[in-house]
């Protein structure tokens, strides 16, 4: 454990008696409630010193894998929605066009989209080496986030071994949250941040689906920073005036959902919209620097690659019943957002740049206030 990192303080939103919203959420509390969804980080922490010696890394991956079967031979259908898009996700014009996703989704810093989309790459032709002989190439699914912050970021730490491991170490169950994965050198609102995840479970007619959302957590000013609806950024902001340094909004936010509920892409880039509402209720204005990009999938339907029939069939929700999943949708981005603040610890990286933790024994006082 590098002395730059303080070991993770274990707590989430729920755990302070914060439950936002109405619906109930999953076993986990996570985007693996999601059946055949899979979560894998790979951290990297190491260094210390001033900007320059390319040597200080606060980063990582993390990766999202849709489905338990392989997903390049058997496609989930995806959409998204770009509130702004001073940001990346490599892969969006595919999968606006197609409405579908098949690789990994993997989450890093800016610089290191290149480096994931080469590990993807590796990681699928050493399994299908059909891909660019006898089916098409793949265009790899890589959302990223700024951590120059506290991240030597031009270092450029993260190789596609790395992406590689993430997707490799993806698993069901618990998620860790906070400083893991991509969302290692993050910041939220001014506060340490990083992955977080939450999940709800809907009740449409005699069906229940469950909708999971899983976020790379880094915008916002502290004075934007609302907590269930309370604007515990600015009642707080004046108590961090002497080691509050940051001097502009910095950007972005990855948001991914996923659901069982049977859904086209055009009903998923619909559902990606109401997720940006969860990240305004935490506190996002969609700066001009920013980039908030939202991307949803369904695990419901399969299309499959290789098949002698032209047509295949496909069950949907009609529109007017999806309601309840809008919600659930807003409701599990603002948790998770919550959950990646919860999380994480002060964390110092290059040039001796601190990102405070969020003193959470003062924003339990602030919520038990009338």
């Amino acid at each position: 454990m590098s002395p730059q990192i303080k070991k993770p303080q274990r707590c989430r939103a729920r755990d302070l008696g914060i439950n936002i919203g109405f619906y109930e959420p999953g076993p986990y509390n996570a985007i693996t409630d999601v059946e055949g969804v899979r979560v894998g980080h790979t951290t990297i922490v190491r260094g210390s010193g001033s900007r320059g010696s390319k040597t200080i890394a606060r980063t990582g991956v993390t990766a999202i894998v849709p489905a338990s079967r392989d997903v390049f031979m058997e496609s989930v259908m995806g959409g998204a929605f770009v509130l702004n898009g001073a940001g990346e996700l490599a892969g969006l014009t595919q999968i606006n066009e197609w409405g579908l996703i098949e690789t990994p989704i993997l989450l890093t810093n800016t610089l290191a989209v290149g480096a994931c989309s080469e590990g993807v790459v590796q990681y699928m032709t050493e399994r299908h080496s059909e891909i660019g002989n006898i089916h098409d190439v793949v265009i790899p699914v890589v959302g990223e986030c700024d951590d120059s912050w506290l991240n030597e970021i031009i270092g450029r730490h993260v190789k596609p071994n790395h992406a590689i491991e993430a997707i490799e170490k993806a698993a069901p169950g618990p998620v860790a949250e906070g400083s893991v994965g991509g969302g290692t050198g993050m910041i939220t609102c001014d506060f340490k941040a990083g992955i977080g995840t939450s999940s709800r479970r809907v009740r449409i007619f005699e069906n229940t689906y469950t909708v999971g959302v899983l976020v790379m957590s880094n915008f916002g000013v502290m004075r934007d920073l609302r907590i269930d609806g309370k604007p515990i950024g600015r009642l707080i902001a004046p108590e961090f005036a002497e080691t509050r340094k940051r001097e502009k909004n910095y950007g972005s936010i990855i948001a991914v959902l996923a659901t069982d509920a049977p859904l086209l892409s055009h009903q998923l880039q619909r559902l990606a919209k109401r997720m940006s509402l969860g990240v305004g209720r935490v506190g996002s204005m969609a700066a001009h620097g920013s980039g908030e990009i939202m991307l949803a999938f369904s695990t419901a339907n399969r299309v499959p690659r290789e098949s002698t029939k032209p047509l295949y069939s496909v069950e949907t929700l009609k529109d007017i019943a999806i309601d309840p999943l809008y919600g659930a949708a807003i409701e599990a981005t603002e948790e998770a957002i919550l959950n990646s603040l919860f999380a994480s610890d002060t964390m110092e990286g290059v040039a001796g740049h601190t990102a405070q933790a969020l003193p959470i024994d003062r924003v339990r006082e602030l919520l038990s206030r009338p």
